[in-house]
């Protein structure tokens, strides 16, 4: 039983790396039906279910993983994340206080239970405000009091003019979104930028600076020049031009946790990171913004790169690919099979008839098949 649980845990966490998140949780599921279900396997299935999306379930998983461990830190963190989606706020925040009583230092937990105080505090001031709207309107004053009335009003809108604040004016938005995550040797940086050809791209690194530069006829140039918030190694700092992105490397100096992106000031005892265990979560993705779904973003771009239009060749490619990567165990020996055994002409899935005989080479109509002598 144990052994059968094991294997369909390793395959759970597999199709969870390749984001098949809906096969995770049904080998998660069937995991824990084998037995003996762990708070290990609850807590998975849980981050599982807020990849999809189904943030009930999840908080369902996190505090039954929380009864059979109540110091297992990452349970918490699962029924927060989960509780923040359902607009929960106040739950969220008392289950990331005891988790991170258990986990010291993980930047996840404060930053987590800032956007719940953030949250409560926008709450409460939205309650103010519809308290003061239903506020009873006060009866008419006699003729006789219009004008203390009037003067009484003037006074009041004067003294408000004199305490209103100035008007800030809220700066452009960039040309490109950009967000990062900490891994334990490097930040990746990822800027949006899609369909940019890659020489219209130059990135330049420094100590503790970056150079971003895209240039495209007849648009504006989009330059992204921060200092660093600590130091890297230029030499192997690397970047990718992507159909959909620009991706960056920044490899770190020193094995600390970045809170910004941006240097602020001498950062007070940076976090360093331990080296991520076997069974490590996926890096988080911080926000420079109070609220944003990365994870929905995360899932569109893959969607756009799935969904993107090629022709010849390589249309033809992605489609075998996405077949393969789709398929079983005895569909891909099928395929390997039967397109080696025909020298390329024949591709089949079907292991039960590929497996008995070797594969025949089926050239097209007005071709002829030759072998090749070396």
């Amino acid at each position: 039983m144990a052994a059968a649980a094991s294997d369909l845990e390793s395959k759970a966490k597999a199709a969870f790396v390749d984001d098949d998140f809906e096969l995770a949780v049904d080998l998660y599921s069937q995991a824990i039906e084998v037995g003996p279900a762990t708070a290990e396997l609850y807590a998975d299935r849980a981050q599982a279910h807020i990849k999809l999306g189904s943030y009930t379930e999840a908080v369902a998983d996190a505090n039954k993983a929380i009864e059979l461990d109540p110091s297992m830190h990452k349970a918490y963190l699962r029924k927060g994340s989960a509780c923040i989606k359902l607009e929960e706020y106040q739950t969220a925040k008392a289950a990331l206080e005891v988790g991170s009583s258990y986990a010291s230092g993980d930047s996840r937990f404060t930053r987590l239970m800032k956007e719940c105080d953030d949250r409560i505090a926008e709450e409460a001031s939205q309650v103010s405000v519809k308290s003061a709207a239903a506020v009873a309107v006060a009866p008419a004053a006699p003729s006789g009091a219009t004008t203390v009335a009037t003067a009484a009003e003037d006074k009041e809108d004067g003294a408000s003019m004199e305490n209103a604040q100035p008007t800030v004016e809220v700066p452009s938005k960039p040309k490109y979104r950009h967000d990062y995550y900490n891994s334990t040797s490097e930040v990746v940086l990822t800027i949006f930028a899609k369909g940019v050809p890659a020489d219209s791209v130059a990135v330049d690194f420094g100590e503790q600076m970056l150079s971003v530069s895209i240039e495209l006829p007849g648009e504006e140039p989009y330059h992204f020049q921060p200092r660093l918030f600590s130091k890297i190694i230029p030499e192997r700092c690397k970047y990718m031009v992507l159909s959909t992105k620009v991706e960056i490397r920044l490899a770190k100096a020193e094995p600390i946790t970045w809170t910004s992106l941006d240097y602020k000031g001498k950062p007070k005892a940076p976090q360093k990171i331990d080296a991520p265990a076997e069974s490590a979560q996926r890096p988080s993705y911080p926000s420079s913004k109070s609220k944003k779904d990365w994870d929905k973003l995360e899932a569109e771009v893959k969607k756009q790169e799935k969904d993107e239009k090629l022709d010849g060749d390589a249309a033809l490619n992605k489609f075998f690919r996405e077949i393969y990567s789709d398929a079983d165990e005895d569909m891909r020996r099928a395929m390997m099979k039967s397109f080696v055994e025909s020298n390329g002409t024949v591709l089949s899935t079907n292991w039960k008839d590929v497996g008995k005989k070797p594969v025949e080479g089926s050239p097209p109509d007005g071709m002829e098949l030759k072998k090749w002598e070396y």
